[in-house]
């Protein structure tokens, strides 16, 4: 059976049609090329509706949820506050992994994301940025890792 995936979008404007979100279809791909079944994005505004839709993946048996958007310093980026009451445990080598990643490309601004990585029940979450740069240099640091850290979530065997 192939494990199913989330693509969760934080976004007020893309929430409601100002545009068209160009982030979660990409991370959509990325997902089904590693093998998960993945629907198309789930497109919600900044705060409880993230941490709404990321809860009811889990809980439908997603092993893994990602986000895009709301990782940033404006008011209404929410989306780690949104996440963190929902894991179990951290993993923030993934986030640090990330942003370390967009610091050493020369995006000095990489730094400035809030996103936080972690387990709820047998799912991995990721918080990545909301810009396609930002996305691009998470898929890259993803690529080689997620599906064994996905797999390491339930104590598969090393």
């Amino acid at each position: 059976m192939t494990m199913r995936a989330a693509v969760v979008v934080a976004s007020n404007r893309a929430a409601s049609g100002v545009y068209d979100d160009t982030t979660g279809p990409l991370l959509v791909d990325f997902l089904t090329s590693l093998g998960f079944r993945c629907a198309g994005p789930i497109v919600v505004p900044d705060g409880d509706p993230v941490a709404a839709a990321i809860a009811a993946e889990v809980e439908g048996g997603a092993r893994v949820v990602l986000t895009t958007g709301g990782t940033g310093l404006t008011p209404t980026d929410r989306t780690p506050e949104a996440t963190r009451p929902l894991l179990d445990r951290e993993v923030p080598g993934i986030a640090e992994a990330i942003r370390a990643y967009g610091v050493g490309k020369g995006v000095p601004t990489a730094a400035l994301s809030r996103g936080l990585a972690g387990v709820a029940g047998d799912c991995l979450v990721v918080n990545l940025p909301g810009s396609k740069g930002g996305v691009k240099d998470a898929i890259a640091v993803l690529e080689p890792i997620l599906v064994h850290a996905v797999e390491q979530a339930v104590g598969s065997d090393h």
